[in-house]
C-alpha cells in the first residue's frame, strides 16, 4: 500500500479523531447483543424512506424549494452557456449545476492538489467522470478557464482516447487547436503519418492556427495532393504566416526547387520533422535540452544512432532520456553491450566493476549478467545493477527490465527458495490480471454472495433479501462473529437502495460510532456533488481502493450514501469488498 498523501492523511485524521474513545481502529461490534424492538423514534428515523429509497431524503427535503429557487437562478445565468464535455452527468448522478456552489478557490486549489499526485486506476476514473460530465463552470470561474483545466489534465496525462472523444464531442470551443496540435505531435513523433493526417479532420474553420495549416500543407502533399497543397501554401505566404525555412522545405518538396539546405530546425517537432524528411544524411545528436516529442519522433523513426560508443557523455544523455521516458529504454542496453571489455575483467566482474565510472559499471555488471548461466548469479547480478541505477537516479531505466527478466528465470528455471520474496517485491504486476475473479464468501457478510446485488445488473431485490437472510442465518451461528466497517458499508448501501434489513443487525447503532467532518457534511448538503467527488479522490489518491482501511472505505462510502453518488459507490464498493483469486 503506498503511502497516502498530506491532504488525505489530514482527512483521515480528522475522521478517527472524532470516532467516539472507546472506538478504536476498526473496533468489533456485537450485533447479536440483545436489545428490546427499535423505539418509535428510531422507526420515524427508518433508513429506507418508501419515497426516495434514501436514509438521507429529510436533509434533502428540508431544502428543496430553496434549491428549486436556486437552480432557475443559475439557469437563467447560464443560459447562453456552453457545455464542454465528455459524459451525460446522469450517467455518473450529476446535474448540470454540480459545481454551481463551488468557489474559484476551492475548485483551482483541489485540482491543483490532485494534479500533484499519482492517482490509483479507480481514483483517477472518478476524477474523470466528474471533471468531463458535461455542466456549467462554476460561477467565479470563466467559461475559457474551467475549459483550459480540462485541456491542461488531458496534455498533461497523455490521454489520447478522452482527447478524440472531448473532440468528437465538443465541435467548437477554445484552444481547441491545442488538443488538436497535440495528437498531430503525437502521432508524428510515432512516425504515424497516416494517423496524424486524420487528426486534421477535427479542424474547423474558426480554428485559425498556423502550425496546423503548415501541418496541412504537408500533410496534402504526402497524400500526393499537390495542387492543393500549392493553394494552401500561396494563401500562407500572402497573408504573411509562413518563413524562410518552411518555404524552402515546401518548394523542395513541391518538385519547385531541387536542393533545399541542410539547416536542421528543433524548435518544434514540424521544422524537425521537415528536416528529417528532406535533409541527405540526417544526423542530429539530442541533449538534455531536447523535446520530447523530439526525441520520440527519433526513437520511432530509427534515427538514434551511436557510432562510438566513447562518448560516454552522449550514453548519459540517453539515459537520462530513457529515465524520464523520452527514449526507448531497450536502447541502453543495447549500448551496453557495444563497450568492450577484455576476458579477465568479465570474468571477475563482479569486483572489478566497483573500481569503474557509473556507465562502465553498469555495462560491466550487464554484459556479465547475459554470459553467465547460474540462476542464483543472474539474481544478484540484477539486484546488484538495480542498485547502481538507483545510485544514479536512473531507476526508471532498470524496473521494468528487471521486472521482466524476473519473470523470463522463473519461467525458465524456477526461483530459488531462499529468493523469492525478494523477486517478487521486484515483479512489476498487471493491476487488473494480478486481482483476478471475485470468489464469494458466506461466512463474511461483505464478501457474501450478497455482493451479487451490486456486481450482476440482473440482481433483483427480492432475491437479494432472501440471499441476505440466509447468510445472515449462517453468520449468526458464529457467535464470535463482529460486524466490522466493511460490513456496514455493505448494509447501510443495501438498505438506502430499498433493501429490507434483518431488525437484529442494528446497523444504525453501529453508525452513530463514527463522525464525518462537518466540512464533508456540509458539501453534502450544499450539493456540491462535483466538490465532493473530487474531495473523494483526494482521499484515494494514490492507494487501490482494496488496500484501503475498512474505516476509511466505510467514510467514503457513507459520504457517496448521503450524496446520492450511487454509480461511484457501487465501483467503490465492488472494488474494495470482495476477495478476489
Amino acid at each position: 500500500m503506498k503511502l497516502l498523501s498530506l491532504s488525505k492523511y489530514f482527512y483521515l485524521v480528522v475522521f478517527l479523531l472524532n470516532f467516539c474513545n472507546n472506538l478504536h481502529s476498526e473496533d468489533a461490534v456485537d450485533i447479536w447483543k440483545q436489545n428490546k424492538e427499535l423505539s418509535e423514534q428510531e422507526n420515524n428515523n427508518s433508513i429506507k424512506d418508501n419515497n426516495s429509497n434514501s436514509i438521507f431524503s429529510n436533509i434533502n427535503k428540508k431544502n428543496k424549494n430553496k434549491d428549486i429557487e436556486i437552480e432557475q437562478d443559475i439557469s437563467e445565468k447560464f443560459e447562453e452557456t456552453k457545455l464542454y464535455g465528455i459524459f451525460d452527468p446522469n450517467n455518473n448522478d450529476f446535474t448540470l449545476y454540480m459545481w454551481s456552489r463551488t468557489s474559484k478557490n476551492e475548485f483551482n486549489n483541489i485540482i491543483k492538489r490532485i494534479n500533484k499526485l499519482d492517482l490509483s486506476p479507480e481514483a483517477e476514473s472518478i476524477f474523470v467522470k466528474t471533471l468531463f460530465s458535461d455542466s456549467y463552470h462554476p460561477s467565479e470561474i470563466k467559461e475559457e478557464e474551467f475549459i483550459k483545466v480540462k485541456i491542461d489534465w488531458l496534455i498533461q496525462n497523455e490521454r489520447e482516447e478522452l482527447i478524440e472523444q472531448f473532440l468528437k464531442k465538443n465541435k467548437n470551443f477554445p484552444h481547441k487547436g491545442k488538443l488538436i496540435q497535440y495528437l498531430v505531435d503525437k502521432n508524428i513523433s510515432r512516425a504515424n503519418i497516416v494517423k496524424a493526417c486524420e487528426n486534421m479532420s477535427f479542424i474547423s474553420k474558426d480554428i485559425k492556427d498556423i502550425y496546423l495549416d503548415k501541418f496541412n500543407i504537408y500533410f496534402l502533399i504526402f497524400n500526393n495532393k499537390k495542387n492543393q497543397a500549392q493553394l494552401l501554401f500561396d494563401i500562407l505566404k500572402e497573408q504573411g504566416k509562413s518563413d524562410n525555412f518552411f518555404d524552402d522545405k515546401i518548394n523542395y518538396l513541391l518538385g519547385i526547387t531541387k536542393k533545399t539546405n541542410n539547416k536542421i530546425y528543433d524548435n518544434n517537432l514540424l521544422n524537425f520533422y521537415l528536416s528529417s524528411v528532406t535533409v541527405k544524411d540526417f544526423k542530429y545528436e539530442p541533449n538534455n535540452k531536447t523535446k520530447k516529442f523530439i526525441w520520440e519522433y527519433l526513437n520511432s523513426a530509427n534515427l538514434i544512432e551511436l557510432d562510438e560508443v566513447g562518448d560516454r557523455e552522449k550514453i548519459k544523455n540517453f539515459e537520462i532520456a530513457a529515465n524520464e521516458n523520452r527514449l526507448d529504454k531497450n536502447k541502453i542496453f543495447e549500448f551496453y553491450k557495444k563497450i568492450k571489455f577484455d576476458l579477465n575483467t568479465l570474468i571477475n566482474a563482479e569486483s572489478i566493476y566497483q573500481t569503474l565510472p557509473g556507465i562502465d559499471a553498469r555495462a560491466l555488471l550487464y554484459q556479465k549478467y547475459l554470459l553467465s548461466d547460474k540462476i542464483e548469479n543472474k539474481i544478484e547480478l540484477l539486484f546488484e545493477l538495480k542498485n547502481l541505477f538507483k545510485k544514479e537516479k536512473l531507476s526508471n531505466v532498470f524496473t521494468l527490465y528487471m521486472s521482466e527478466q524476473l519473470k523470463a528465470l522463473e519461467v525458465e528455471q524456477g526461483i530459488p527458495k531462499e529468493y523469492l520474496e525478494a523477486v517478487k517485491d521486484n515483479i512489476v504486476e498487471d493491476v487488473e490480471v494480478s486481482r483476478g475473479k471475485i470468489k464469494y464468501d458466506d461466512k463474511i457478510l461483505h464478501r457474501s454472495r450478497i455482493l451479487k446485488y451490486f456486481t450482476e445488473n440482473n440482481k433483483t431485490t427480492k432475491k437479494t433479501e432472501k440471499d441476505l437472510i440466509a447468510v445472515y442465518k449462517k453468520i449468526k451461528k458464529n457467535r464470535d462473529y463482529f460486524f466490522s466497517a466493511k460490513d456496514l458499508a455493505l448494509v447501510q448501501s443495501l438498505a438506502i437502495d430499498g433493501i429490507k434489513i434483518p431488525k437484529e443487525i442494528k446497523y444504525k447503532e453501529i453508525e452513530k460510532k463514527y463522525a464525518i467532518p462537518e466540512n464533508l457534511l456540509n458539501l453534502v448538503s450544499d450539493k456540491q456533488k462535483g466538490f465532493l467527488a473530487l474531495k473523494i479522490v483526494e482521499i484515494i489518491g494514490e492507494d487501490e481502493i482494496y488496500n484501503l482501511d475498512p474505516e476509511t472505505i466505510f467514510f467514503i462510502i457513507d459520504l457517496l450514501n448521503r450524496a446520492e453518488l450511487f454509480k461511484f459507490r457501487n465501483q467503490i464498493l465492488t472494488s474494495a469488498l470482495p476477495l478476489r483469486v
